[in-house]
């Protein structure tokens, strides 16, 4: 089967997300066809696993310009800008209808499990810029089928990579065979099944962002209605002032909540904080685990193990294209000093775009929680922001491809999402940053060592 012309081709964008969407909007607004694949049933199929999970983003921060002027024509009306959506509101009000828009430019049941470019391996450099993309996918009944692309966007994002236990980025010893007593998600304490999973329980929390402070908070509420509730958080590192985010001074009110309510959880007594531990195995005890750290030291042994260490991106899809990855974040090399997690929060991070997100490949750009790589320092308006400048640049428009459109809130940790209550007033946070594994109470003396 011979490629048609580039010129009469899509742009495909891999994933039916939210910067997937986004895209495909931009991308309608300047007159460019775009091909969406999404490998779910529905749109937003990742956001739907979290959908119990409130944002800690307001509707007016996660709804994208070139969409809603997109969804207007159809009656849609915008949710209220000051509330916080829950994961299912995100995709039930705004992707479902937003793909619904698209129409037949979505397709569902497509997982991408190749891209390349027509007749050239990453190999081969001959006349390799004129060829256009191939892009090879299953659908949800097991057919192979294949597309063609002027260019591709692949806003695919990381959730189904997540990372796992072990300090030392690889799975701990016996993570796979305790995967009964091990999960990746925040768990939906609301659903009966679920919560009797936990309640009464001893769980062990591995993670120290925001998905972490959310369940923590939500184990903490669960032991307050079901007596015997404990969690012991393990924190690779120690305890500093910035452990907990930006508190009451956080421009995004419900994620700097979001942090008060882990040390809340902490502080009444629903938590342990075991700080330095670095777990390398997970044995078996019966029907319970035992978390050992590296260095050998071993925790009394937990029911449930909830592991949020971050995610990762699956670039075994994009394997065949000539990537320009940094070499600890897997992020574009332009765009990874942005977003250094040792450096950067998503409130420092500059306002960036094609320039920043573009590889040795021509016309191929990772959007989205992808583009960012391990960091997790994501919110949703910068891959708004990195979608509208691409479209730009695929129309041809150079001066809006590199203009900045977007101003970041300040301060805190990103990656996860908020809670419904109000933020209380910031306290300060005692602790230490020893390396000895050490349990301890936020706002205790911190234990002997050096920082």
């Amino acid at each position: 089967m011979n490629a048609p012309a580039t010129t009469d081709l899509p742009v495909v964008v891999i994933g039916a997300g939210p910067a997937g969407l986004a895209a495909a909007a931009h991308l309608v607004d300047r007159g460019i066809e775009p091909l969406v694949l999404e490998a779910g049933p529905a749109a937003g199929a990742a956001v739907r696993e979290w959908a119990h999970v409130r944002l800690f983003s307001t509707w007016g921060e996660v709804v994208d310009p070139a969409a809603e002027k997109l969804l207007a024509p159809t009656g849609w009306v915008k949710p209220d800008p000051a509330r916080y959506p829950s994961g299912g509101d995100w995709a039930e009000l705004y992707l479902q209808p937003l793909a619904d828009v698209l129409g037949e430019q979505v397709r569902y049941g497509a997982r991408v499990t190749g891209v390349s470019r027509t007749g050239r391996d990453r190999i081969v450099d001959a006349d390799r810029e004129a060829q256009p993309f191939v892009i090879n996918y299953e659908t949800a009944d097991g057919d192979e089928q294949r597309v063609w692309a002027r260019a591709v966007i692949d806003a695919s994002g990381t959730w189904t990579t997540p990372g796992p236990a072990g300090g030392s980025g690889l799975a701990a010893l016996g993570e796979k065979a305790a995967a009964d007593r091990i999960t990746y998600r925040v768990p939906d304490l609301k659903d009966p099944a679920v919560r009797a999973r936990y309640a009464g329980k001893r769980t062990a929390v591995i993670g120290s962002g925001a998905s972490a402070f959310t369940a923590l908070a939500y184990l903490a509420e669960l032991a307050r209605d079901e007596p015997g509730t404990h969690s012991v958080w393990i924190l690779r590192r120690g305890i500093s002032g910035s452990t907990f985010g930006g508190g009451a001074a956080d421009q995004l009110p419900a994620r700097g909540a979001l942090g008060l309510a882990a040390k809340a959880a902490v502080d009444n007594g629903y938590a342990d904080a075991v700080t330095g531990f670095r777990t390398g195995a997970i044995e078996r005890d019966g029907d319970r685990v035992v978390l050992i750290a590296e260095d050998g030291h071993r925790l009394e042994p937990v029911d449930e193990v909830i592991v949020l260490t971050g995610l990762r991106p699956d670039l075994s899809f994009v394997s065949e294209l000539r990537l320009g990855l940094d070499e600890r974040l897997q992020a574009p090399v332009e765009l990874a000093p942005l977003i250094d997690p040792n450096q950067h929060s998503c409130g420092t991070v500059y306002p960036h775009g094609v320039k920043e997100l573009s590889h040795p490949e021509k016309d191929v750009y990772l959007v989205g929680m992808k583009s960012y790589g391990r960091s997790t320092a994501f919110l949703a308006m910068t891959g708004y922001e990195q979608v509208r400048s691409i479209a730009a640049s695929l129309a041809g428009d150079q001066e809006a491809a590199e203009r900045v459109e977007l101003t970041l809130p300040e301060t805190g940790v990103c990656g996860g999402a908020g809670l419904f209550d109000q933020p209380e007033p910031a306290e300060a946070t005692g602790g230490g940053c020893c390396a000895a594994p050490a349990t301890l109470t936020i706002g205790a003396p911190a234990p002997s060592g050096g920082c």
